[in-house]
């Protein structure tokens, strides 16, 4: 495996044959190294990897995996997956090989997330801990099925920490009106709240709109892209679940102010952002906002909270809200089943009642049974 040195450049490279997947011979070759170890490295991991052999170190395999899966993911999933594997994992497992990692480094592994602490003192939440865990188990997992690894250690080990369920708070109808009138002043602010309110959208799809979304002459608005602020750009994703391509009816006095704050955008395209504003700007106005009307502090996905729990209180069904809000009915059932409480006391006092029906069949069967039972006797 010799590596070769540009005295142009004063880099070194590689050159060499490979099978590619039809089975003939290809001329691979690669420059820019700025070591003789890196350029044969980099030979010796190409090969390995066409040969699905994991003699390899962590490292060089989480590479990879990288190239396997970067393009297939999300920028925003990739980039929070890089920076946990980066700061979390590879000082721990960079220098191990792949196929001589156990279940007891793992643990060993595991211990220390479990107990490490920052500078204040605080330790990784469980849902952290969590995460931290799923995504080493996803690596091996992507070993085993696809480079011939045995089996997984992570899965072998156990996870560790859980998924914490974060609290929900949300605001009434009067609490969130003391609120927009507070930041009614701040035109970008008050309508993008007044769409995360009364639609129930999230914050990514609202601060994606643009004036083709909206179709005043059914008073609708179409929910088909998100917005992520990513290594400094800003950038146009896809939503977050199939599910979340929906069409949204809009309330009348809704679909007028939005014409209002229209009228004031000047020089916009139909394709331009109607709130060209970032995340850490909403979460700003909002936290203002809450203080200024004398509120409760929220989260602003709280808002989507907000209006599904309005939903409930008005007597919609959990399939009518999943379809607008873009979750599935049974995650709309199973995470607000605290707000239908009227359903369950319906549901008792609906059995309470055909129980009690039942019983006065059952009686009146009974004396009937009786009569018969006395006629038969006289007769006789």
């Amino acid at each position: 495996m010799p590596a070769y040195k540009d005295e142009k450049t004063g880099t070194w490279f590689v050159k060499f044959y490979s099978k590619d997947w039809t089975g003939a011979n290809k001329q691979v070759k690669k420059r820019g190294f700025s070591t003789k170890r890196e350029a044969l490295e980099y030979e010796r991991n190409y090969k390995v990897r066409e040969e699905c052999n994991l003699d390899m170190t962590f490292e060089n395999f989480f590479k990879l995996y990288a190239e396997d899966m970067e393009k297939r993911l999300k920028r925003n999933t990739w980039l929070t997956k890089e920076h946990i594997v980066r700061t979390k994992i590879l000082p721990y497992f960079k220098d191990l090989k792949m196929n001589e990692i156990t279940p007891a480094d793992v643990m060993k592994w595991q211990n220390v997330m479990l107990t490490h602490k920052d500078k204040n003192g605080v330790g990784f939440s469980k849902t952290y801990q969590k995460t931290m865990h799923n995504q080493l188990s996803c690596i091996f997992n992507h070993a085993c099925k696809f480079y011939n690894l045995k089996s997984n250690p992570a899965r072998k080990a156990g996870s560790i920490g859980k998924e914490e369920s974060k609290e929900m708070e949300i605001w009434t109808t009067e609490e969130y009106k003391k609120f927009s009138e507070a930041v009614l002043d701040k035109p970008v602010a008050y309508y993008a709240f007044q769409m995360l309110y009364w639609t129930g959208i999230r914050m990514g799809e609202c601060l994606a709109l643009t004036k083709a979304d909206f179709e005043f002459t059914k008073n609708t608005v179409r929910i088909n892209k998100s917005y992520q602020r990513l290594e400094c750009k800003d950038v146009i994703t896809t939503p977050k679940t199939a599910k979340s391509n929906r069409t949204i009816k809009l309330p009348k006095f809704l679909a007028e102010e939005m014409k209002e704050y229209f009228a004031m955008l000047y020089g916009y395209a139909d394709t331009d952002r109607i709130f060209q504003v970032t995340k850490s700007y909403l979460h700003h106005e909002m936290e203002s906002g809450s203080k200024l009307a004398g509120v409760k502090k929220i989260r602003i996905h709280d808002l989507r909270h907000s209006h599904v729990s309005h939903l409930i209180e008005l007597g919609f069904s959990a399939v009518a809200i999943a379809d607008r809000v873009g979750h599935e009915s049974i995650d709309i059932t199973y995470r607000y089943a605290h707000l239908f409480p009227s359903t369950q006391i319906e549901m008792a006092d609906k059995l309470d009642v055909e129980n009690a029906k039942f019983e006065e069949d059952d009686v009146e069967e009974t004396i009937e049974e009786k009569i018969v039972n006395i006629t038969d006797y006289l007769a006789g």
